[in-house]
């Protein structure tokens, strides 16, 4: 019997569900704030990012960095952890060939690649003539951390996400590399924990377990079986080798004006990104998160545990663009929001090896009832958004 899941504790989300007055997320995105007037910190961010910084000051700051760091003898200057998807390759390939770098981008492989994504990975390295290496770890290995994730911790990523983080790490010390540039901030673009919001840095040393870990670091995983030799791979090495290469994390977004749809246009003139020509299961897009046929599990998760599903994610950060309203961002989470990832849910099965009955079972224990009720034998949300906030 799978034991039933404490969301409220385990993420420390207040009980009564609330929705932003500007986007389409609510309060019940981990280490998200709303102010008085109801109104999440990732739009009062996309606020000041659009009225107070001045980018051409910004632009300074990024070139002052990348002469501390520049090399000129061949060497590679920075590294960038790149999937092939339209963000990280933009700030890849903006930084060798607008600003003169030689990035060496690093690349977490997927659980399973979809035919679209390995073709954007390859077209980053061949039309965006960029370096790359690519890190696998064992496919068993993987797939149990898969499996254990899926079950603790209501998300079959995390394995993906210690090697997204991690592993990026290794090689910058393995190369000599200090400078390691990532893409955007999540954490103050999305709606998290603000404390590096002006910031260009985040510190190695924290925010690894919190932000990126659901609080659960790779090593914990000895706990339920896992040999210790076989998570090598989704370490990080230790601060003391950082600290002696000089380690820097950066955040391309604190440089930039951080606006993914115009990076897709960017990257699909100079990198050959293509998107996808449906849009993904759970959301109107079509161009991002398109590397993993296991994407799909990962957003519905979400939706299963915090209410916020794909399409809400997808809409709150165009309507904080100002691509759209938030009555059409409202419309196309309560159209698309939560659809089940059907496409490649055998292959879910298959991969952690499990069955449709553990894999419901699992579903479930991770449904809060303040999130959800039982209504008819079917399972609905409490709360969902609407045009006035929220509508019961």
């Amino acid at each position: 019997m799978i034991k039933k899941q404490n969301v409220l504790k385990k993420y420390n989300l207040p009980e009564k569900v609330e929705f932003c007055k500007k986007c389409t997320i609510s309060n019940q995105r981990p280490r998200i704030t709303f102010d008085e007037e109801g109104v999440c910190s990732a739009c009062n961010f996309a606020e000041f990012k659009k009225n107070k910084i001045d980018w051409n000051k910004r632009e300074e700051e990024l070139i002052a960095i990348l002469d501390q760091f520049r090399k000129n003898d061949g060497s590679y200057d920075v590294l960038v952890p790149a999937s092939g998807g339209k963000d990280t390759s933009f700030a890849a390939h903006e930084l060798k060939h607008k600003y003169g770098m030689n990035p060496l981008t690093v690349t977490w492989a997927p659980h399973l690649y979809t035919d679209i994504g390995f073709k954007n990975h390859q077209n980053m390295i061949h039309k965006g003539n960029l370096a790359n290496i690519m890190g696998a770890p064992s496919g068993n290995t993987h797939r149990k951390l898969t499996k254990i994730s899926f079950e603790i911790l209501g998300d079959p990523f995390q394995p993906f996400i210690y090697g997204q983080t991690n592993f990026p790490l290794q090689i910058a010390v393995n190369f000599n590399i200090p400078l390691i540039m990532y893409g955007e901030n999540g954490e103050v673009e999305y709606g998290g924990d603000m404390k590096n919001a002006f910031s260009p840095t985040r510190d190695y040393r924290s925010d690894h377990t919190k932000h990126y870990f659901s609080g659960l670091p790779p090593e914990a995983l000895t706990d339920y079986g896992v040999d210790m030799n076989d998570l090598v791979p989704y370490m990080p090495p230790k601060n003391e080798a950082l600290d002696a290469i000089g380690a820097q994390i950066h955040f391309y977004g604190y440089y930039k004006k951080w606006v993914p749809q115009e990076h897709y246009y960017y990257c699909v003139e100079n990198t050959g990104f293509s998107a996808n020509p449906v849009r993904s299961e759970g959301t109107y897009s079509k161009y991002a998160s398109l590397d993993d046929r296991l994407d799909g599990f990962h957003y519905y998760l979400s939706y299963i545990k915090f209410g916020i599903g794909r399409a809400t994610s997808d809409s709150a950060h165009e309507i904080r663009d100002g691509h759209i309203t938030r009555d059409e961002g409202v419309a196309l989470v309560r159209k698309f929001d939560g659809e089940f990832p059907v496409k490649h849910y055998e292959t879910f099965l298959e991969y952690c090896n499990i069955d449709d009955a553990h894999f419901n079972e699992i579903i479930d224990s991770w449904r809060s009832p303040h999130i959800w009720s039982r209504i008819d034998g079917e399972w609905k949300l409490n709360h969902t958004v609407s045009n006035d906030g929220i509508k019961d």
